[in-house]
């Protein structure tokens, strides 16, 4: 279920999402986020919809950020859901135990936190800066996952760590050392003129 490559999508309007999204899977990617923060409602629950029909003709995972709500209502495989976002244990009692819920960490005791909370996987960064976020929290780089990682790793209930935060295929072999399972990219793909080499260069990197 797992992929170790996340796409997190783009996109102003719903056009641009749906084609953003649907170039991904095209392209090989498995593991979609619907991420779309400026969308009305309505927009969202639509587009939800939608995304999910298309991720399951590819056999794909569909997470949506945020918004549990409109997760249920569209059947997604589960949510992501940030530091100020709904709680997880919220979240588990309206989608139920076979949903997978994800959450973000920026520091070692937020990581401990989820953990706690009994999140199934975590997205920690930001790895570098990135322009796909407006609150950015704090920089991680290579040295601070690591560190984290280490005491995760060291830890009784081992979780996946997705890292994320401007992170291209050379940054993938330094990245996978430190213990995370894989990477969550964003921009890199959406502005990535072929797509499909790129998701094969990631999956080769990631899978070595």
């Amino acid at each position: 279920m797992y992929t170790r490559l996340q796409y997190i999508s783009q996109g102003k309007t719903v056009q641009e999402q749906t084609e953003n999204i649907q170039s991904a899977l095209d392209a090989g990617c498995r593991w979609i986020q619907l991420r779309f923060k400026n969308a009305k409602n309505n927009e969202l629950s639509d587009l939800a919809v939608q995304v999910k029909k298309i991720c399951s003709s590819c056999r794909a995972t569909f997470i949506l950020n945020d918004h549990v709500d409109i997760a249920k209502m569209s059947d997604a495989d589960g949510v992501h859901l940030g530091l100020s976002d709904t709680s997880i244990s919220d979240a588990r009692s309206i989608l139920g135990e076979n949903k997978i819920i994800g959450g973000t960490a920026n520091t070692i005791s937020d990581v401990l936190m989820r953990i706690s909370e009994k999140c199934d996987y975590i997205g920690l960064g930001p790895f570098r800066f990135t322009p796909t976020k407006e609150k950015l929290s704090p920089i991680l780089g290579l040295e601070r996952i690591a560190q984290i990682m280490k005491e995760v790793l060291s830890g009784e209930r081992q979780i996946p760590v997705y890292a994320i935060g401007g992170i291209t295929p050379d940054d993938v072999a330094a990245i996978m050392e430190t213990g995370v399972f894989g990477v969550a990219v964003s921009g890199a793909l959406t502005n990535h003129s072929n797509k499909k080499d790129l998701i094969q260069n990631f999956n080769l990197l990631l899978n070595e």
